[in-house]
C-alpha cells in the first residue's frame, strides 16, 4: 500500500472543521484526517506493507527546467525558496504527521530532489512480490496501473473515502476510452495531449481528453503520434489536429518529463515497509495523542494495526 501522503492530508485538511484544535488552539483536522485515513485503509484494504510517500521536492529542478509553468501558479508569492502557498493553518500540522507517524513505526519514503509521485511511481515499478495499491486523491497516479509483474491498482479518493474508486487497467481503459494492454502509459500520453491547469501544463490546443485518448488509441503511443505529424503518407490525423500537434511541438518535446512519473527516482525508505501490529513507540505515541488532542484517531489506528489480518 503505497500513500501519497500529502494528497490525503491535503483533503483531510479541507473536509475536516479547522475547530478540531489541540490544548493550545493548534489546528490538528489535517492530522486527525490523515491518520484516520490511514486506519480505513489498513481496515479496509488489508494492508501489510505500507509506505507514506513524501515530497522531498514538491516542484522538482528537472520538471521546472524543462517546463518553467510547471506548478508555477502554486509558489508562494513571497517565498522567496520558491516554496509552495499552502494555508497557514496546514504548515504546522505536517511535522505532527511525521511525529506521529514514526512513533507508530509506519514506514516513510521520499526521493531527493523528486516528488512523491516519483517515490510511488518507482516503488511499484520495482515491486515484483506484492500486489500494490496506490491510494491517492491525485488523478496523476493512474498513470501507474498494470497487471504484470505484479498487478498495481489506484484507489482514487478524489471524492471522499466513501466513494472510493479501484481501478486497474480494465477499469483506466474502460473510463477514458484507453488501449486495456497499456492503460497506465496511455493515460500519461494522454495527459500530455490535454494538459492539466492545476500543474501549470498547457496541453495541445484544440486538443481536449476525448481527442487527446482517441489519438492514444488509435496510434498506441504518443511517440507514434508525434512521429505520425511529419509522415507524408499517414491519413489518420485529420489537417486540424495534424497542425495544433505541430503549433506545440516545443512543448511536447519537453512534457513527456514532466508528466511521467521517475521510475529510477533514487527512493529512501525509513524503515522497513512491513506495517508493524503494535507502535515502535507506543509512550511517545500515547505523549503525542495527549499533547496534540487527537482524540479517538491515534487508538483508532492502534487498534486497526493491531488486529490487520
Amino acid at each position: 500500500m503505497l500513500l501519497d501522503s500529502a494528497s490525503l492530508y491535503f483533503r483531510s485538511f479541507y473536509a475536516l472543521p479547522d475547530s478540531m484544535t489541540a490544548p493550545d488552539g493548534t489546528p490538528v483536522n489535517a492530522v486527525r484526517g490523515f491518520v484516520d485515513t490511514i486506519a480505513r485503509v489498513i481496515t479496509d484494504r488489508g494492508a501489510s506493507r505500507l509506505v507514506a510517500c513524501l515530497d522531498a521536492d514538491w516542484r522538482p529542478e528537472f520538471r521546472v527546467k524543462a517546463l518553467p509553468s510547471y506548478k508555477a501558479h502554486r509558489v508562494a508569492e513571497d517565498a522567496a525558496d520558491g516554496s509552495e502557498e499552502v494555508p497557514d493553518t496546514l504548515t504546522p500540522q505536517i511535522p505532527i504527521i511525521l511525529d506521529v507517524l514514526d512513533a507508530a513505526g509506519i514506514c516513510t519514503g521520499e526521493a531527493a530532489g523528486h516528488e512523491a509521485d516519483d517515490v510511488i511511481g518507482a516503488l511499484a515499478h520495482r515491486e515484483t512480490i506484492s500486489p500494490v495499491e496506490v491510494v491517492t486523491g491525485d488523478r496523476d497516479m493512474f498513470q501507474v496501473v498494470r497487471m504484470d509483474p505484479t498487478p498495481v491498482h489506484v484507489v482514487y479518493v478524489g471524492r471522499g473515502w466513501n466513494k472510493a474508486e479501484v481501478l486497474g487497467p480494465r477499469e483506466l481503459a474502460a473510463k477514458y476510452s484507453l488501449p486495456v494492454e497499456n492503460a497506465g502509459s496511455a493515460y500519461a500520453d494522454m495527459s500530455v495531449l490535454r494538459g492539466d491547469p492545476s500543474d501549470g501544463l498547457p496541453g495541445v490546443a484544440g486538443i481536449g481528453e476525448k481527442t487527446a485518448a482517441k489519438l492514444i488509441t488509435e496510434f498506441g503511443s504518443l511517440d507514434a503520434v508525434l512521429k505520425a505529424v511529419h509522415d507524408p503518407m499517414d491519413r489518420k490525423l485529420t489537417t486540424k489536429a495534424r497542425n495544433s500537434l505541430i503549433a506545440a511541438e516545443e512543448y511536447l518535446a519537453v512534457a513527456p518529463v514532466v508528466v511521467r512519473t521517475a521510475l529510477d527516482a533514487p527512493v529512501v525508505l525509513d524503515r522497513d515497509d512491513e506495517l508493524p501490529r503494535v507502535p515502535a513507540d507506543p509512550e511517545r505515541l500515547r505523549e503525542l495523542t495527549q499533547r496534540w488532542g487527537l482524540g479517538s484517531s491515534v487508538p483508532r489506528l492502534v487498534n486497526a494495526m493491531e488486529r490487520r489480518a
